[in-house]
């Protein structure tokens, strides 16, 4: 009888099927605990948010230019100056609907007209289209005349 045991016990086959179903139920698990930070972490990587994290990880005078890029990609805008390079990255939000009124509908002036003339009869170049986000919060870090170290930086949230 215990030869018996012992022997369904040593076959591969049964061995194997277990071994597969506790496989299958570790990938369950896991999936289910990392589909949540998968789908949230487009938000970062389109520009959606500034992680708070990411920005409290930044020490004046000790992180990098590459470290800076690593943790928050490309910027939205460079400016170069002789005192240093800064780097802005801006996030935005979706805007609360606004009512829809089509007696007071216009035609944005981007759409219809490359240059526009502003109050103080200048021209210029119309404003890109801002309806449906608003500001969430800006990081602006700048470089140390060398581009290679952060001097300072300044995180804002509206």
């Amino acid at each position: 009888m215990h030869q018996l045991r012992m022997s369904r016990e040593l076959q591969p086959e049964g061995g194997r099927a277990s071994a597969r179903r506790r496989w299958r139920r570790i990938a369950s698990v896991l999936m289910i605990l990392l589909l949540p930070g998968l789908l949230g972490a487009w938000r970062v990587v389109s520009g959606e948010s500034i992680d708070r994290r990411h920005v409290e990880r930044i020490r004046d005078g000790k992180t990098t230019k590459n470290e800076i890029l690593l943790l928050f990609g490309d910027p939205q805008e460079i400016d170069r100056a002789p005192e240093g390079v800064t780097y802005t990255y801006k996030s935005f939000k979706d805007a609360p609907a606004m009512p829809y009124r089509p007696e007071k509908r216009e035609i944005n002036p981007q759409s219809d007209q490359l240059y526009v003339i502003d109050p103080n009869k200048q021209i210029k170049k119309a404003p890109l289209k801002t309806e449906g986000k608003i500001l969430r919060s800006t990081l602006l870090i700048r470089f140390k005349p060398d581009g290679q170290t952060v001097m300072s930086h300044e995180y804002k949230e509206f």
